[in-house]
């Protein structure tokens, strides 16, 4: 019987599937923290719920930028098999981006599950990443991007077309700080940036970009890492409002309430599976449910409900675990 992905799926159809939660961490405990808890969350949901990203940018200290890559590296190198790890280097114009491709990636770009790129600007930027991670031994290792200001968000779609690109990220606070003054701080708040009307354009041109072109699009962070029910409601906005299948963690405490408003509710994932079952026992033929006719028109999003309870570490009925495999 053919895989539900690979009858169902399109290049727009999610094609790219990545956890739904991304930890950003640049202090070595706090990297180490982060491994160790990723391990730990996998045991427990049986997936693995997040990537941990190893941060060489603006989550790291300024100076010593060798020997951080170095610290990164061999942390990548000793992470347990099967870790998501990434990593997110400095931009392509900043003095110590080839040295961070050339050292991290060099010794460790088996490990690694992408390259976090900040301040991409044009898909010339993305080239030249990509370049370097050949020339480094990596040429299949992904890249994703970090879109962070006006003319960025304007070349969002030619970006996310470049095929080494998995995903686009937005970048919340370089976006604001772009534009000299003229979005107030209140952009960069949970609540700020779900009203400001040039923020939320950049949000919704950079998730249309990514859906256009089947890649992920990543929602920012909330810097109010104390207050879980603005995370939580962001989060919920995020993935229900302005189409994120996947959000930034800083901070510990963030990473479940992102997996829980990422993922399906129960009655959604039964609804799925009754269909997505009876669907694969007709062949992929139009089938009717509930006095519904559904087809594979509709089959692509169910189907997606069930990778995305998957991913998330969701119960699945026992009449589609068969499917996954």
């Amino acid at each position: 019987m053919s895989r539900p992905r690979d009858v169902l799926l399109g290049p727009q159809a999610g094609a790219i599937a990545l956890p739904v939660c991304d930890h950003y961490s640049g202090v070595e405990a706090r990297m180490r923290k982060s491994l160790a808890l990723q391990a730990e969350l996998t045991a427990e949901f049986g997936a693995c719920v997040f990537d941990v990203t190893l941060d060489c940018e603006d989550g790291a200290p300024v100076g010593g930028e060798t020997e951080h890559a170095a610290l990164v590296t061999e942390l990548a190198l000793s992470a347990p098999a099967g870790a998501r790890v990434a990593v997110r280097v400095h931009a392509v114009d900043h003095p110590a981006f080839e040295a961070d491709v050339a050292h991290i990636v060099g010794r460790a770009g088996a490990r690694l599950a992408h390259v976090m790129l900040p301040k991409v600007e044009t898909v010339a930027d993305v080239d030249r990443a990509a370049a370097l991670l050949d020339a480094a031994g990596a040429p299949q290792l992904p890249l994703h991007a970090l879109i962070e200001s006006p003319a960025a968000v304007h070349r969002a779609f030619d970006i996310a077309a470049h095929p080494r690109l998995q995903s686009l990220s937005f970048g919340l606070m370089d976006f604001v700080s772009a534009h000299g003054g003229a979005i107030p701080s209140a952009g960069m708040t949970s609540a700020g940036q779900f009203s400001h009307p040039l923020v939320l354009r950049a949000k919704v041109e950079i998730a249309s970009a990514c859906h256009a072109h089947g890649k992920v699009p990543a929602h920012g962070v909330v810097t109010e890492f104390k207050d879980l029910a603005a995370l939580q409601n962001s989060a919920r906005r995020a993935a229900h409002e302005l189409g994120f299948t996947r959000m930034w963690s800083i901070h510990p405490d963030q990473i479940r309430p992102i997996v829980a408003a990422f993922a399906p509710a129960a009655d959604e994932v039964d609804e799925a599976a009754t269909v997505i079952e009876r669907a694969a026992a007709a062949a992929w033929a139009p089938v009717q449910v509930a006095g519904r006719l559904h087809d594979r028109a509709s089959y692509r999003y169910f189907w997606q409900v069930l990778e995305r309870a998957q991913r998330t570490g969701r119960r699945l009925p026992d009449a589609v675990h068969a499917l996954f495999t």
